[in-house]
């Protein structure tokens, strides 16, 4: 079923419910527990990869193979220069970005991206200005580099969270072929690190005090962090991770925790051996959700809007090889109930979040990748 989109107006340059300059398209219309949503495209991209929102009602998004976004409300994309030279091979590019909580003052960015390293890559984190009307990014720094052996293209992980006290958060991988070092305090590998905007390690951070361990390091036993983001009303840090075949993770990452990669889990190598000694052990976390088959979770958000009154507050993760949005309804901190959304439209979510307008906006993965925007249809 389709239905047309009448056309609004910009209310003083900021996106709301109400004001909204729609494309003259037609969108898609699928079905939902809250009722009838209607899916419109608002741009096509090559490759996105992480969706951020400004001030002004535009926003940025990242291609992975290298390119940076200036997307208008009414579809309109123009090129951001000045990005940081990316490792495009597998998995990696450039990747996560999200706005500073005080943007509108300071104007930086935080950036997340595979960097060529001897022997492979390596995820790295800068921080960068964009300064109103600009069309290139200014005062580029390197704020951290992962350290540990490189990977040859996989499991870079790159979400980046800022905290309510403003540190930075950023979950990153196992590079796949080192598996076990995740469990290794002494690098980055498989870990979620904590830093303060400028790189510098906060001094409560739970292992600053352990020998021959990385300060920066948040939560280890990680596989490959894909979708993280905080809860609204506590502040909690909430991330997913890819299992191999089967054992997709939602976590409520805590300081100091292990959450159990590879020793425990609840999927296999994709061989059909064993991954794991067991799915349980003392010391180490059990997820809140696990999926078995995986959805290759990527993108998370808790919904923010009043559009769709019914979901706020809950939790929404894209799924890659699931072709799908899972809208998940917790309580007391657990998965009270679940739900498969956009089947319909057979295409792999790579981000979700939450819009300021009200809608839940996503990015689509691949070469003709849509940024989409989602609000109830009527």
């Amino acid at each position: 079923m389709i239905r047309s989109v009448t056309t609004a107006t910009m209310c003083l340059g900021v996106i709301s419910a109400a004001c909204v300059p729609a494309l003259a398209q037609k969108p898609e219309q699928v079905k939902s527990s809250a009722g009838p949503i209607a899916v419109e495209t608002v741009a096509r991209l090559s490759s996105p990869w992480g969706l951020a929102f400004l001030p002004d009602g535009k926003m940025l998004v990242t291609e992975r193979l290298g390119q940076m976004k200036l997307v208008s409300r009414d579809g309109k994309t123009s090129d951001i220069g000045g990005v940081p030279k990316v490792r495009s091979q597998g998995q990696g590019g450039l990747l996560d970005i999200v706005p500073d909580r005080a943007f509108a003052e300071n104007r930086t960015l935080y950036i997340c991206y595979a960097e060529e390293m001897s022997g492979g890559g390596r995820t790295t984190m800068a921080s960068a200005k964009l300064a109103d009307g600009a069309t290139a990014l200014s005062d580029l720094k390197v704020i951290f580099r992962q350290d540990g052996p490189p990977t040859t293209g996989n499991h870079y992980g790159c979400r980046i969270v800022q905290g309510r006290d403003g540190n930075l958060f950023l979950g990153m991988g196992d590079h796949s072929t080192h598996r076990n070092e995740a469990q290794n305090l002494a690098n980055h590998l498989g870990k979620i690190v904590r830093v303060r905007p400028d790189g510098s390690v906060p001094d409560d951070n739970p292992f600053v005090k352990t020998k021959d361990a990385k300060p920066e390091i948040w939560s280890y036993g990680h596989r490959n962090i894909q979708g993280a983001t905080l809860d609204p009303d506590t502040g909690a840090l909430w991330a997913t991770e890819h299992g191999p075949r089967g054992g997709d993770e939602l976590n409520r990452v805590e300081a100091g925790k292990n959450y159990g990669w590879p020793v425990i889990g609840f999927g296999m190598n994709y061989d059909g051996s064993p991954a794991h000694q067991s799915t349980a052990k003392e010391g180490m976390e059990q997820p809140v959700k696990q999926w078995t088959p995986v959805i290759a979770a990527s993108g998370l958000a808790f919904y923010q809007g009043d559009l769709f009154p019914k979901w706020k507050g809950q939790l929404f993760a894209g799924g890659l090889a699931g072709k799908t949005l899972v809208r998940l309804a917790l309580n007391d901190g657990k998965v009270a109930d679940e739900e498969r959304l956009l089947g319909e439209l057979n295409e792999r979510i790579r981000d979700v979040r939450s819009g300021p307008d009200g809608a839940i906006w996503l990015l689509t993965d691949g070469p003709s990748g849509r940024l989409l925007r989602l609000t109830p249809a009527g």
